[in-house]
């Protein structure tokens, strides 16, 4: 019963975003408007420049060679190991 409630939370979340993306979308000329007449300049956006970007590249690039250092360091401490433990194994 919870994942029905669970599911339905979710769809009601995404139709409200949709909703407020619908809104936003058909009010924008009525706002433009509204700032024209009022003598105000439309709200400039936020520049996300290359260099944003690029650091996000780098940043994701980075977590992604770390994870991929550990696991290999990982196999091979279990390799490692594991052949420690056969050539004792073989000295018994």
């Amino acid at each position: 019963m919870n994942k029905h409630f669970d599911d339905s939370r979710y769809y009601l979340s995404r139709a409200a975003e949709h909703a407020r993306l619908g809104l936003t979308e058909s009010l924008e000329p009525l706002a433009d408007r509204v700032r024209t007449y009022l003598g105000r300049d439309p709200e400039p956006e936020p520049e996300s420049g290359r260099f944003d970007g690029v650091r996000e590249d780098v940043t994701a690039l980075e977590t992604r060679a770390t994870a991929r250092a550990r696991g290999a360091l990982g196999s091979v401490r279990d390799r490692v190991t594991a052949r420690r433990s056969l050539e004792a194994a073989a000295d018994r």
